[in-house]
């Protein structure tokens, strides 16, 4: 699964990674992105530029829209069939950049938060979907969620899934509007491989959403104890 996410790079970064007109909205880095936050995503309905949607995806059909809290991974097996995600899967697909997430583990009763990235730090997108719903004011809610897959053999031990992370070459694909078979876009629901990756420890502050600053990604290293200096 995913529960927390970072994008630390700059607008420009952004902008040349994804080959976006612009990304001039992006307005700072983020350490700690969590669910029902504004997240940044580049949808299949205007892939040249950054869109922010609330992390929970509200089907367009749903009576109440607090369904999305309990929504922000969607199992890329059954994403196609299953009735909260399937049109958004056919129609709404969405790319969702970051460059980094975190995972906890469990050390006797405490759970210790992981940091992973890839190798070189690169950015990347996450495979997401994405929905718009009416509220019976006539406000407009538009929400999204990450797939998830299996997970590599670095995340397993901390967790059985992992977000899908989507190779460059394939975004153009992911993001197509149409003509794209289901069984192409599942082909991309593969692990991304585990050597690519790296895994460390850093501080419980991420446990709080409203922490958001370049600390949480330091490596952590706990205060010795009295007497085994």
């Amino acid at each position: 699964m995913c529960g927390r996410y970072t994008l630390t790079a700059d607008a420009e970064s952004i902008q040349l990674a994804f080959g976006l007109d612009s990304a001039s909205d992006w307005p700072r880095p983020r350490y700690n992105i969590a669910p029902s936050q504004s997240a940044p995503v580049i949808t299949n309905r205007d892939p040249g530029r950054l869109s922010f949607l609330k992390w929970g995806l509200t089907p367009s059909w749903a009576e109440d829209p607090s369904i999305g809290h309990r929504m922000i991974n969607a199992r890329s097996e059954t994403a196609a069939e299953k009735p909260s995600f399937r049109a958004a899967f056919k129609r709404r697909r969405c790319l969702m950049p970051a460059d980094g997430f975190y995972e906890w583990t469990r050390r006797g009763r405490q759970k210790i938060p992981m940091y992973i990235h890839l190798e070189n730090r690169a950015l990347f997108a996450f495979a997401g979907l994405w929905e718009r719903r009416q509220n019976p004011d006539g406000s407009i809610l538009e929400t999204c969620a990450i797939l998830t897959t299996e997970a590599n053999s670095l995340i397993r031990p901390l967790h059985h899934r992992m977000a899908v992370i989507l190779a460059p070459e394939h975004y153009e694909m992911w993001l197509s509007s149409e003509g794209i078979e289901t069984a192409a876009l599942m082909s991309l629901m593969s692990p991304h491989p585990a050597d690519s990756m790296r895994v460390y420890e850093v501080s419980d502050e991420v446990n709080h959403p409203a922490n958001d600053h370049a600390g949480l990604i330091e490596p952590f290293a706990a205060p010795q104890q009295p007497g085994l200096l």
